[in-house]
């Protein structure tokens, strides 16, 4: 299908289109697995559901010591320049090695205590036995799609996603008819697994042409460049998602694991339109900003951004918003305690839309510890809002703390920035 002059004319908007088509498809089923598990498991099912993502979303970035954006925003700078790549990839692979041995280390010979702790029992052992030997694919995965995003190949980015969640999801209806809550936590584990597969399939012809096996040698050029990624990602994907199982159990131990549950769901909601600017950071953001060094052209580039896509998104939450209740009774019934949720929590994920634009500077310049610093007045400010909060407003303190963090950490954001071009401007 061709696609419109305005739309074809902008490569934003471009991304943007096709990763709707996909989120919409992807929305659809999700709204239907959403449905089915709901109903099946209940709410206690869906925290526990939650509990083992925030554990998948951990190893993502300790598999591969964190180097997914240092992948990106390498291979976007040296696409054409072969023998560099092969020092890039050869310390990835190295990187790859180190973090997926540590990491299946740690969850095999530590079950029995990440069983009880995340899930107040001893019925999950095998559970992260299983992810123990997944990790080395999740590593691979997660690096291969590092140079899909680092070319920007958009199409087939959204074929990727969009074959991958179908696969996924399928999988999970299945351990669900089978083995139940189980069989789910099953599938879920085994997702990185067929997304690689995927992967491969798909992009396996395009990434031989960047990715010499023969040329990779055991070689550390890149170590001190990737380890700087690895700090960021480990306070960005690794803490973030410990914070988010904490504050689960918080919840759980505070109130009930039902609210825990409920809270779960607006996360699965928000995570799932999320996805549709996560692929947008990725294949352009952070590619055209590692190319961007004036003042004005970044400027330039986040106005044009921002008018290209806060107004889709805006009326998307919107949207989501007004429907918030047919939402609730369709795929969630009885979890009633949802819609107080709905107002902080697409609020906060608005202003963290804008602030991710512009946070991606950090990652596409290397700018360590303006990285650092934001991010963890953001975790610190939802860990501690959120202890706060609770004792007043119960799971609505949650997404409350949620919107007051990012709100909070776009000033700091952009405070941060203006800094880094007016140090640029009197260097020059």
């Amino acid at each position: 299908m061709k696609l419109p002059k305005f739309i074809s004319n902008n490569i934003v908007l471009k991304i943007t289109s096709l990763n709707a088509v996909v989120i919409t498809i992807r929305l659809v089923i999700s709204g239907f697995i959403q449905w089915l598990l709901a109903t099946t498991v209940g709410a206690a099912g869906i925290a526990n559901i939650g509990q083992i993502r925030n554990v998948i979303q951990m190893l993502t970035s300790t598999s591969t010591l964190g180097t997914f954006n240092g992948v990106v925003k390498y291979v976007a700078e040296f696409k054409k320049d072969r023998p560099e790549l092969s020092k890039l990839f050869s310390t990835v692979t190295i990187f790859i090695g180190i973090g997926s041995f540590i990491s299946a280390a740690v969850l095999f010979f530590g079950a029995s205590f990440f069983s009880d702790y995340l899930f107040s029992s001893q019925d999950y052992i095998y559970i992260f036995r299983l992810l123990a030997v997944i990790v080395p694919f999740v590593g691979v995965n997660r690096v291969i799609g590092g140079v899909v995003s680092g070319i920007s190949d958009y199409k087939r980015y959204a074929k990727i996603e969009l074959i991958t969640y179908i696969l996924a999801t399928s999988a999970i209806a299945i351990g669900l008819y089978y083995f139940d809550l189980k069989g789910v936590i099953i599938a879920i584990a085994i997702a990185p697994v067929i997304q690689l597969l995927v992967v491969i399939t798909v992009f396996g012809k395009t990434l031989k042409t960047y990715l010499n096996f023969k040329s990779l040698s055991l070689n550390l050029n890149y170590k001190n460049k990737l380890l700087a990624f690895g700090l960021m990602s480990f306070i960005s994907t690794f803490l973030l998602s410990f914070i988010e199982l904490d504050i689960r159990t918080l919840i759980s131990e505070e109130i009930n694991i039902n609210e825990a549950g409920y809270w779960t769901a607006i996360t699965f909601i928000s995570k799932n339109y999320m996805v549709f600017a996560s692929g947008l950071f990725t294949l352009y953001v952070l590619p055209k900003f590692a190319s961007i060094h004036a003042s004005d052209e970044f400027k330039n580039e986040v106005f044009n951004i921002y008018k290209t896509i806060l107004p889709i998104f805006g009326l998307g939450m919107v949207l989501v918003y007004l429907i918030r209740n047919y939402i609730i009774q369709i795929i969630y019934p009885e979890f009633t305690g949802m819609e107080p949720l709905f107002k902080w929590q697409l609020l906060g994920d608005f202003i963290r839309l804008g602030a991710l634009v512009l946070s991606h500077q950090f990652l596409a310049k290397s700018m360590v510890k303006s990285f650092v610093i934001t991010e963890v007045i953001s975790l610190a400010l939802f860990f501690i809002l959120s202890k706060v909060f609770i004792q007043y407003y119960g799971t609505e303190g949650i997404v409350i703390a949620h919107f007051v963090r990012y709100v909070i950490y776009f000033i700091v954001v952009a405070f941060m920035i203006k800094v880094y071009y007016n140090k640029s401007a009197r260097e020059q």
